[in-house]
Parts: structure tokens; sequence; C-alpha cells
């Protein structure tokens, strides 16, 4: 007998009947918020109703900020029962009836759990497997103020004047605050949607509009045609505003990009962009995306950067428009975010995961697809984004408090943590390694359209996936880099792509290779990486995957399959180099011969190694120095090499892991050796510092690298960096704007102007009439890098919007005392924070993240762990505090192993 204990129960056999051999015949069930017993007592729905197809009608009221509905839901019956349960939340029920097949409909009282969030209707007579029922539901309910559910937004316009408008965000959790539903992902359904609106407001949903009828109320009805494809109930959206579009066909499909009428001009890209974009992934998938339309909406006020509901996708204001003279990062940016929110419509709408345990079979994939396809069909777009994120990918599985990529998820706050970088970037990490195993690009291709086939308009699991790309793959893969080309037969074989690839989804982490080399024998052996010890011996079964080279250095080994294995190499092979172009998940250790081999080999020839492999190796040789494997020694003579490289991914890694450190030193007071790393950074760097220009920069490549570089510079203080930015900033504001300065140059130039006084009011004066809403972002970061008084602003969503907050948050930390502001202001402001973004949430993440992972003192963890461990049901549970906590104390065993070796290398 399994007892759950809920408050406010009551222990009773009443309830639901379960479908599962294993329920226990007694449960313990909550009480009603009417005192009733509620009839079931799990986080999950019941599996015995399931719905076929929703009718909605929603009347918003901007003027009050409510809106009342009708849900008449069509029903199955799967297993016999008596009570129907189902999601709502915050909804003031005011009438339901239920109607049994063809009979007539009947009044029935709704009882309400609100802890989970779930409504049920119990029914007099047991209904039966196959028959058919329907559930008719009035409601009404306040418009969220929050960032989910069917919420408010406003902005103003070039007029001065506030302008309302309603938008939803339902994925996780929320179509259940705007209707009532089965609100699980596995619960498809189609939807018939009508919003009833003033005359002065235009409506927005999945489906194309397909009549308006003016009301005797004078209001307007907006009815959609049913959709032609079932969704679940996170994809719903609709839109009550005053938007002005901009079309074109592709193919069978309306693409429109929606904006604020004033912002139209600053549409044309996104349009073009997504354009292309459908046509490729229409060619690609070789299934043409199933709607009518596509609708791209920039929303003003926007917590995620965007989210992919089935024809009708929403985004911030930043992540969709572009203006006239927007730099081609900026647009980057935006082709980047548009790409994946594409590809959800084939991962994650056209097939959908059962449950959010596994997230990433939607997150993942389309992270993979938005830089494949990036680099397909525009090739000048192609920074290098993607590498740098599966670096950030293994900084964060490197821990303990990491999770697998499918991992068990069992409340709200659970389902929400698994928006973060481990079912994104490890994700697509994962699926760029299987492409690289397999047979050529087309393999993966096949089976993933074999995949789409499979599993049209329905659920499946990371099984069904496997199984899918099983029926097609063979194997040939090799992951060796040599210093010169023997000739080595490469084989391939038939891959159970299950079999190898369960591993790296059920279990957290990834391997160390660690490689041994004496005389012509190498070894190869793996564990587990970990950068925090919990007692336990981790031995990896993680089969190690990577790509071919191309014709240089030739690649030998196959999949390496086993936990060791040994090749033969000839002499004149002076140094190896694994995980070619870092196609692979994991980090490779050369022992002490080996990394000075190839620090040699790069202060010999830098262009050995393809900047890709450079990068690879500065990040692996930082991360080994975490662990303890190498000396902070070792680090600083392999970037010994850092004067001759000119390529932006390894300079931008190396300055990212010397920025950690450099804060790390400067929040610990340890003012001598802040100084001699501000030497060490400035003399290794300083020729490509000098070497940037601050005029227009058309490559995104170097765009990157100067913004990198220069930031750096002017962050500590070189002297030219910050003349010439503080001059920048003047000619901009003196030639009121017709000055440009540059797209990836204008985060640098307004951190400088925030420095003085009288610049920051120029800069907060400049904000508040920015339309542009890239550059008004920058403009913020400049100013957030020097006033902690923007904290509140941020907080009370006034003259910061409050979905800037997470940014403004991250920017104070990197200033010397302002990571101490942030960290008293989370905890005094801690409930209002948590009732704007949702416990566990993405937002949530970033903002424990900022404020604690430059702690590195005894001190600073007890705060942490006696503030967060008080918070009980608030936040105490949440997977990023395990993770702060355990950072802090890696910074701090980092500080106690190495300031010593800092003090006398430096």
């Amino acid at each position: 007998m399994v007892l759950y204990f809920l408050p406010g129960c009551n222990f009773t056999r009443a309830g639901c009947p379960k479908t599962n051999k294993t329920t226990p015949i007694e449960t313990v069930y909550p009480i009603s918020t009417n005192g009733k017993l509620f009839p079931w007592a799990q986080f999950r729905l019941p599996q015995s109703i399931h719905p076929l197809s929703y009718d909605l009608t929603l009347t918003p009221n901007l003027d009050d900020m409510t809106f009342t509905g009708r849900t008449v839901i069509n029903m199955s019956v799967h297993h016999n029962t008596n009570c129907i349960v189902l999601h709502g939340a915050n909804l003031n029920i005011t009438k339901a009836t239920f109607k049994l097949g063809d009979g007539k409909a009947s009044d029935v009282t709704v009882l309400e759990y609100k802890p989970r969030q779930q409504i049920a209707v119990k029914v007099s007579d047991d209904l039966k497997t196959g028959q058919y029922c329907v559930l008719t539901l009035h409601y009404s309910a306040n418009l969220s103020h929050t960032y989910d559910g069917f919420y408010n937004s406003s902005y103003t316009d070039k007029d001065g004047k506030k302008r309302v408008l309603a938008a939803t965000q339902f994925e996780p959790l929320s179509a259940r605050k705007a209707f009532p539903c089965f609100d699980e992902p596995a619960f498809k359904a189609t939807f018939q949607i009508q919003i009833i609106r003033k005359p002065n407001y235009m409506t927005l949903s999945n489906m194309p509009k397909a009549k308006s009828t003016t009301l005797t109320s004078g209001l307007v009805q907006d009815e959609f045609e049913k959709t032609s494809v079932k969704m679940s109930t996170y994809l719903v959206a609709f839109i009550v505003a005053d938007f002005t579009p901009i079309s074109k066909n592709v193919s069978k499909t309306l693409v429109s990009v929606y904006s604020v009428p004033e912002k139209k001009e600053h549409t044309d890209y996104a349009l073009s962009t997504a354009s292309k974009l459908l046509e490729f992934y229409n060619n690609f998938f070789e299934i043409d995306y199933p709607l009518k339309k596509l609708d791209l909406v920039a929303i003003p006020d926007f917590l995620a950067g965007a989210m992919e509901n089935w024809g009708l996708i929403t985004f911030r204001e930043t992540s969709l428009l572009v203006g006239k003279q927007s730099s081609p990062l900026e647009k980057q940016v935006v082709a980047s975010v548009i790409a994946h929110e594409l590809a959800h419509q084939w991962f994650g709408n056209l097939v959908t995961m059962s449950w959010w345990n596994d997230l990433w079979l939607n997150e993942g994939f389309a992270t993979y697809m938005q830089y494949m396809s990036l680099q397909t069909y525009c090739v000048c777009l192609q920074g290098n984004l993607f590498l740098a994120v599966r670096f950030r990918a293994l900084d964060k599985d490197a821990l303990n408090s990491s999770h697998a990529v499918s991992t068990e998820v069992n409340t709200p706050e659970q389902v929400e943590e698994m928006f973060d970088s481990v079912s994104y970037e490890k994700g697509a990490s994962i699926l760029l390694m299987l492409n690289a195993c397999l047979l050529g690009e087309q393999q993966f291709r096949k089976g993933i359209i074999q995949y789409l086939d499979q599993f049209n308009e329905s659920n499946t699991d990371t099984d069904g996936l496997w199984n899918s790309l099983t029926q097609v793959s063979m194997c040939i893969s090799a992951f060796l880099y040599l210093s010169s080309c023997p000739q080595v037969e490469v084989s391939t074989q038939h891959l159970n792509v299950s079999e190898m690839m369960n591993s790296w989804t059920s279990q957290k982490g990834f391997p160390l290779v660690t490689v041994s080399r004496k005389g012509d024998q190498v070894t190869l052996t793996q564990e587990h990486f970990l950068l925090t010890s919990d007692n336990t011996t981790h031995t990896s079964s993680l089969r190690i995957l990577g790509a071919m080279s191309n014709c240089t250095f030739l690649a030998v080994f196959m999949c390496l399959c086993v936990f060791s294995g040994t090749l033969k190499l000839p002499e004149s092979v002076k140094w190896l180099k694994l995980n070619y172009r870092n196609t692979g998940f994991y980090i490779v250790h050369y022992g002490d011969e080996g990394w000075d081999a190839l620090t040699a080999a790069l202060h010999s020839n830098v262009s050995v190694l393809t900047h890709e492999d450079r990068a690879s190796l500065i990040h692996n040789i930082f991360a080994l120095s975490r662990l303890g494997r190498v000396s902070f020694h070792q680090v600083l003579s392999l970037l010994n090499y850092m004067s001759n490289e000119t390529e932006t991914s390894p300079v931008t890694e190396a300055l990212l892991q010397l920025s950690n450190i450099y804060r790390l030193l400067d929040k610990r007071q340890e003012h001598g050796l802040v100084s001699r790393m501000k030497d060490y950074i400035l003399d290794h760097f300083r020729s490509l510092m000098d070497k940037q220009t601050w005029e227009e920069e058309e490559s995104v490549s170097k765009q990157e690298l100067r913004s990198a570089l220069l930031e750096m510079a002017c962050s500590l203080n070189e002297e030219n960096c910050t003349q010439k930015a503080k001059a920048l900033f003047k000619e901009h504001v003196k030639s009121n704007g017709t000055i440009r300065i540059p797209g990836d140059l204008q985060r640098v130039v307004f951190t400088v102007a925030a420095q003085s006084d009288e610049d920051w009011d120029t800069l907060l004066h400049m904000y508040a009439h920015a339309t542009y809403d890239a550059e008004k972002r920058k403009m913020l970061q400049g100013l957030a890098s020097t006033q902690n008084a923007i904290l509140k602003a941020g907080l009370n969503g006034d003259l910061i919007q409050t979905q800037e907050l997470p940014l403004v948050i991250s920017r104070v930390c990197n200033g010397f005392t302002g990571y101490l502001f942030v960290w008293d202001f989370i905890q005094e402001n801690w409930d209002q924070l948590i009732e704007k973004f949702p416990v566990g949430s993405f937002a949530i993440q970033t903002i424990i993240k900022s404020a604690t992972s430059q702690f590195s003192t005894q001190a600073h963890l007890d705060q942490v762990q006696g503030f967060f461990s008080g918070l009980k049901e608030r936040g105490s549970q949440m997977r990023s505090v395990q993770e702060a906590l355990e950072t802090i104390r890696l910074n701090r065993r980092w500080m106690d192993q190495n300031l010593s070796t800092l003090r006398k290398w430096l």
C-alpha cells in the first residue's frame, strides 16, 4: 500500500479507479477547496479520459485586465472510470455541464485541488471504455501579471501613449491558466478558437481566421479555423493587440511577421529569413510544414527569447526585429532564433515528447538544427556560436549537480528546471556527435526523416528516436588526429544506435579520455569527468564518438566501445590530438608529455591545428586545471602561443577563461594578483587588441573577435581602448545619433560611457527614448555595469521591463562590489522574484548563477547555504541551488590550490 502525504489529506478508498496493475487499493486523497474529497492524488493525470477536441471562446477585457471563457471538451473514455480529472489554475468556474454520448447535458459540480492545479468532475454512473462524452465549463479569470498563461503586456507608442495587449505563453504548464484542459504534452487534440474583442484590436491564433462577426454589443467575434493537426496544449496560442504585419507566400504557406506599428520597418529581415528557412526545412525533412500560415510576432514584453507555438511563433522584440543599420552579428542572433523556432514546427510540434523528462527531443533537436540550417543556407552568418555553447554545456555537465539528458521529473519545479543547457546544448551536442559517427550526412538525415514519419502528430520518447535511427544507420567514425598520415584501414559496421547512445542520455556527465604513450604504443582510457567527488567510483560506459578528418591528418580510430583501447603509432608521430574539431562531447587529457608536445607544436605553427581544435585544447586544459589533473603553470604555458593567434574561437575561449579567474581574484580582493593578472592578459593580447578597428566590420567572425578583445581591454582600463570608446560615444551624442556606433561595439562603448556620472545620465536619457530594441538592450547593459539602483527599477518594471531583470543582475555582478549588492537584493526580494519568475525557471536559474558564481570563500558558502535552506518549498530544492553551492566549493578549492602558483608565475 502506498500513502500519499498531501496538504489537507484524508485517508479513504474513494477516487478514480487506477489503470495500472501496481496501483494500491487504498490511497490518501486530498481535500478540495469546497471541503469534499478530491478523487485523484498524483501529479500526473490519469489515463482513463483523453481529449479529442476543444472548442474555446474567450472574451478578454483589456480595460480591467480580466477575461471570461467557455471551454467545450469532447473526450473519449480509455478505461472505466467515474471521474474526469484535468487541469485548471486561477480560474473561477461559474457553470459546468456534462453530456454522455448523444444524451442530455446536466449540471455537474467541479472539485478543485489548488496545490496540483487540478480540477475534477465526478459522474453518477461509471464511464465505460469506448464511450464519448462532453464537458462544458464556463469561467472567469484575471489576465496574468507575470509572463505565463494569458497575460497582459504594454508598451509606449511613438506619441508617448501607453498601449495594452494580451498574449499567451503556455509552455510548460500554463495553458491551464487560460482554459481548463488536459495540460500534459501526450494529451493531443484539435482546437477550435473564438475570441471576442473590441473593434480597435485585432486577434491572432494558431490557425487562419475563418470569419469575423460584429455582435449586438458592438464587440467583434473572430473565429479561427479548426486546427488541421492534433496539438499539445502548451502549443496553443492567441494574441489580442494592435499589430501590423508584412507577409509573403512560401510554397503553400502564408508567412507573416507582426510588430507594433512603429516597428514595421524592422520586420523585413525576419520575413526574408523565415521564408528561406521554411523552404529549407520543407526540403530537408521531406515533410511540408502542415499549416496554411506561419506568423512570427514580436511581443513588447516577453520573458523567453521565443516560443514555438504552432503557426503563431512569439518572440522578444530583440529576437525578431532588425534595424536597417544592424550589424551582421545582430542579424545572426535573429536568424539563429528563427531557425530554432522553425525547427520546432517539426521537432516538438509535429512529433512531441511524451513527457517533460524527454524535453531534449524538442530542444536538443531545435538547437542542433538552428546551427546546421544556418551553416547550410547562409554560411556568411556562421560565427563560432555552436562551438562556444558546447563548451558551456560541458562546463555545466562536469558538475555533480547536473542531470541526465533524459531524467525523471515529478514536480512543476522539476519541469521548469529541464529548460537548461543540458536539454538544449548537450542534447544538440550528442546529435552532432552521432551524426559524425554515421556513414555520411545522409544517414543521419534519413534517420530523422524516419523518426518524423513514424511519430507524425503523436508522442514518443528517447527510445523512439534511437530505434528510428538504428533502422537506417551504418557507422564509420574516428576521432584521432595525428601529426603525420600513416595508412590505416577504416571499416564500416551496422550500428545499433539505441545500444550505443542510451548511456549518453540516461546518465549525467561525459567521459574524460586519458592518453598514455610509451614508445609506439598509445593507450586510451576513460572515466567519468566529475569536478566534485561524491565518494563513489565513476566508471563511465559512455562510448566516445568523433569525426573523421579531411585530408591533412588521418583519423584512424573508430567508436571506442570499451573502457580502454590501444593503438600503435609510428615513432615519427610527435603529437596527437583527439576529438577532431571538438565534434565529440568529452574532454581529453594528454599527460604532461602530450601537453608539452602540443604546446610546442602550436608555438611552432599555429595552423597545424584547426581553430576548433585550438579552442578545444584551451577549454580542455582549463577544465583539467579545475579538476587538478594539470598545473596552472601548464595552462599558462599553452597560452603563450596566443600572441600568434588570429582566429576568433581560440581567442574568445581564452579570454573567457582568464576573465573568470580575474573576477574571482578581484572579488577576493587579491589586489596584487589582480594587477599582475591584468598585466598578463594585456601583454598576451595587446597586439591583437591594437589591431582592432572601430569602424563598421562586415565579417561576423571578426565582429565576435573584436568585441571580445575590446570589451576585455576596456574592462581592464587599457587607456587606448577607453579613450577611443569615450570619443566614439561623444561623437555619437554630439551628432544626435547620426554618427553611428557599430552594433558589435555598442556594449563596450556604452559600458565605458557609464563609468562617468555625466555620461551615465546621458545614456539613461538615450535608453528612455531609444526605439531599436537591440541597441536599447546594450544601453541597459552599460547602465547596469556601474549603478546598483537599477536593480529596483527592473523589479518594479517601470523604466526597465521586468523581463530584463536577469540580464541586469548578471551585468551588475561584474562590478567589484556589484555582486554583493545583488546577493543582498536577492535575499531581500526573493518572494517578489519568484512571483514574477516561476521557481526553477531559466530566469531564476540565471539569477542564482549570476549572484553566486563568483563567491569563493567559506563565509559566502555558509551564507548561500543558509539562505536557500530556509526557503523550504519556495526554492530550497532547486537544482540550481545545488549547482551554486558546488560552484562556490570548486572556486574555493581552485583558489586554495593555485594562488601560490599564480603569485610565482605572474
